[in-house]
């Protein structure tokens, strides 16, 4: 990391700032060419779940190289300088991550994803079933590398 006075080496912080986070970005790349899609997620501290329809551009991508990366920002404020247009900049927590994607199979592992995603934003586990569970695809990416950045802009 090039500024080091910024990054977070407290693994408890940056599973904080993740578990603060609405949305995730999700990057894919493939024979050069890269894609970036927000996602809704879950975190278990190890591990990040999504789930998407049945078929599209993520599911290609995932498929042709399952290495990704993953994306995560909050507290995010724009501090402006009415004097200097190049002392604008911002405040920001932000955690990058990458890992492996791959798809979760069978009810037991769907429903632990989807409840890994649903505990995230409601706080609560859920049921699933019907047609729709069997429509939505599941998957998880197993992070090797998580850090952290903050800036603090000072007044």
């Amino acid at each position: 990391m090039r500024r080091s006075d910024r990054e977070i080496t407290d693994l408890e912080t940056i599973h904080e700032i993740v578990r603060g986070c609405l949305i995730c970005r999700l990057g894919l790349a493939v024979d050069g060419e890269p894609y970036v899609v927000p996602i809704s997620f879950g975190f278990d501290g190890e591990s990040v779940f999504f789930h998407t329809a049945a078929t599209g551009k993520k599911i290609e991508m995932m498929a042709a190289n399952p290495r990704v990366c993953v994306q995560f920002e909050r507290n995010v404020e724009l501090v402006r300088d009415e004097q200097d247009a190049c002392a604008w900049t911002f405040r920001y927590e932000s955690v990058i991550g990458f890992g492996t994607v791959t798809e979760l199979a069978g009810e037991r592992e769907k429903t632990l994803g989807l409840n890994r995603i649903m505990k995230h934003y409601s706080g609560r586990d859920w049921s699933f079933t019907g047609p729709s569970m069997l429509a939505t695809r599941v998957w998880r990416i197993d992070l090797d590398i998580l850090t952290g950045k903050r800036s603090e802009h000072k007044e």
